[in-house]
């Protein structure tokens, strides 16, 4: 279990790249990171080094895996181990059709003995810590009980730590984008698990927008998950080390975290990556701030040059 994880930013499709997940690290020592989800089929045929590469500084780190395939989750489990990864998820959450076509992500929650089963194959594959990531139910699963009897399956093949999304997803009739919203959050039946399952890790996820929601959320359950509201407001995860983990020390301003991304993007630069594939995941960096619209414009135009973050940051010190 990973009692001493307190908070952590969800895995974001197209958005938590290796890249993002770096800026983020830049602002909090101690947040718990994690990838996009990969399929366990994708790691095992195809390109690990662009699927599974990540800056140490990444740790704790933790690598999401789509699949229902007991032996192929275990095979990308050991890579993802080999790799280095901190822990290994199965994603049990996800509503799209892609992954609904592929037997995997919150499709799962309707046959819990299929993911006891990647579970079970994957804890004899591997050392570190394994968990779920699932919402309260799916379509016509609509009750507690059918809840506690899926974490009951799992947590007797291996699994003792969950994180929750606390809505139900609809796998006909909404589209994914509606499926994080138009379910209502049920956060009480989360609580609820953590008092049923006092020896199982319950994290909670779905709606939480600040870090004052992540301390009410403590009271209940052992840790958080911010997900768009982190991607949107990134700068929030400064105060996280300080906030929600009591750590003595300082924030990092927005120019030093601006600085310090803009030598990585010069080394990733010379390493051919395309500047406007890491620059997208600070289009928030300065949110709710003079000259935020700004700051937005300069990374959207056709052509982005880390130059012209150079003369940014002149001009914010020369303002004070």
């Amino acid at each position: 279990m990973n009692s001493d994880v307190k908070f952590s930013v969800a895995p974001m499709m197209d958005w938590t790249d290796r890249h993002c997940r770096y800026f983020y690290r830049l602002m909090s020592k101690e947040a718990q990171l994690w990838t996009e989800m990969v399929t366990a089929k994708a790691i095992i045929h195809g390109d690990k080094n662009r699927l599974l590469d990540f800056d140490a500084q990444e740790h704790p780190l933790v690598l999401q895996l789509g699949g229902s395939d007991p032996i192929e989750m275990a095979i990308a489990a050991k890579v993802g181990e080999d790799w280095g990864y901190d822990e290994i998820n199965i994603n049990v959450g996800c509503p799209s059709d892609r992954v609904q076509s592929g037997s995997f992500g919150a499709c799962l929650m309707q046959t819990p003995d299929t993911v006891a089963q990647c579970i079970e194959s994957m804890g004899k594959a591997v050392d570190i810590p394994l968990s779920v990531k699932s919402r309260i139910g799916v379509d016509d699963m609509g009750s507690y009980e059918e809840l506690t009897n899926f974490i009951e399956i799992v947590s007797k093949a291996g699994c003792q730590n969950f994180v929750v999304h606390a809505r139900k997803a609809w796998l006909k009739g909404l589209s994914p984008k509606e499926n994080r919203t138009v379910p209502p959050l049920n956060y009480d039946w989360v609580y609820q698990l953590k008092r049923d399952f006092p020896e199982f890790t319950i994290g909670i996820n779905g709606g939480i927008m600040s870090l004052a929601e992540v301390s009410d959320h403590l009271n209940f359950v052992d840790n958080t998950m911010l997900g768009r509201a982190a991607y949107h407001q990134p700068y929030l995860l400064a105060s996280v080390d300080q906030q929600i983990y009591q750590q003595d020390r300082a924030i990092i301003s927005r120019e030093q975290v601006l600085l310090e991304f803009i030598e990585y993007m010069k080394v990733q630069q010379a390493n051919s990556v395309p500047v406007r594939s890491m620059t997208r995941h600070i289009l928030g960096l300065y949110h709710a701030q003079p000259n935020a619209k700004k700051f937005k414009r300069l990374l959207s135009g056709k052509v982005v040059e880390i130059a012209n973050l150079y003369e940014w940051l002149e001009s914010r010190v020369e303002n004070g």
